[in-house]
């Protein structure tokens, strides 16, 4: 094992962006820790899959922070500011900064319905929804190449086991989730 090998196994894999360091990666995966936990390889699959939505939203100057959002919209347009935060798994201030930076690029509207004077809705503008028609073909696309060379019926176990796990876990937090907030919560000493 070279310095380098060693240096990269003990300090995980390096970064995608180029030919090189995703080779660093693969190597790492393959040779240094095949049997790691499970999270770590997805955390990496992860970033793989949106550092290529990344690099092709770029190409229509939308952020991947937006991308989120606008998925979302896409699919329930209306939503409250605290319903997309939920919805995308980010804290409000996160949500509200990202709201605002669309409302700028006449992605979203934000308005209060009827007497309710609390919650604050965000709404698709035209430009907005017409981005569907153009972006949603950049994600399948990553979708494409990331699936290249891997049989159909891999993919369906793929897929099942990820719900699994995500099921899983929702299950732990749900059971679990309550207890550990109060632990933490809790001071010691």
């Amino acid at each position: 094992m070279t310095r380098a090998t060693t240096k990269r196994a003990a300090n995980g894999p390096a970064r995608f962006g180029t030919e090189a360091a995703t080779q660093s990666i693969l190597r790492h995966w393959r040779e240094a820790v095949p049997d790691d936990r499970l999270a770590h390889l997805v955390k990496d699959a992860t970033r793989a899959l949106l550092r290529a939505l990344q690099m092709r939203l770029a190409e229509h100057a939308v952020s991947i922070g937006h991308w989120t959002f606008l998925r979302i919209l896409w699919e329930k347009d209306g939503l409250t500011q605290r319903e997309l935060s939920e919805q995308a798994g980010l804290m409000e201030p996160t949500t509200f900064s990202a709201i605002q930076a669309m409302q700028r690029l006449g992605y979203v509207t934000r308005r209060q319905q009827g007497d309710n004077r609390k919650n604050v809705y965000v709404f698709l503008t035209p430009k907005g929804r017409a981005l569907k028609a153009k972006l949603v073909p950049l994600a399948e696309d990553v979708n494409r190449v990331a699936a290249r060379g891997v049989a159909a019926g891999n993919i369906a176990t793929t897929r099942r086991v990820l719900l699994a796990v995500i099921e899983n876990l929702a299950r732990d937090e749900a059971a679990n989730g309550k207890a550990r907030k109060t632990a933490k919560n809790r001071r010691v000493g």
